[in-house]
């Protein structure tokens, strides 16, 4: 049973950068295609972006693309999430995300029901 473990959130000024970490067990991570989801007060969960297994693939939502980087580091079990240029309107509860794609190594979901597995968050606050 895969688990994830977000860390890296916190308090940062307009402008600035964060990058969050998200820590999976389990021993066939590279299967696993991830994704960051992420949810303000009163909105409804929002994409921001998924990796594939190999992570040769990404996606972005349209509000962070260019100023976010999904990457992962099979090896350690990680996938990231730097964030740069960071906006008041991206503070959120920022959760990933997971779930097995064996077989589908370029597959880059980015539908809440295409995963299976869920970290329990990391708040991120951007002050303007």
């Amino acid at each position: 049973q895969v688990q994830l473990v977000e860390s890296g959130g916190g308090l940062v000024q307009a402008g600035g950068s964060l990058r969050l970490s998200c820590a999976a067990s389990g021993r066939t991570f590279s299967t696993y295609a991830m994704g960051w989801f992420r949810q303000a007060p009163g909105k409804e969960r929002e994409f921001v972006a998924a990796i594939s297994g190999n992570g040769r693939s990404t996606l972005y939502g349209n509000s962070v693309k260019g100023r976010f980087t999904i990457s992962r580091d099979n090896a350690k079990n990680t996938v990231y999430l730097q964030m740069n240029s960071l906006k008041p309107e991206d503070t959120a509860v920022y959760t990933c995300a997971a779930r097995d794609y064996s077989g589908m190594v370029y597959y880059t979901p980015r539908r809440t029901a295409e995963y299976d597995k869920w970290g329990q968050g990391t708040q991120v606050t951007v002050s303007s």
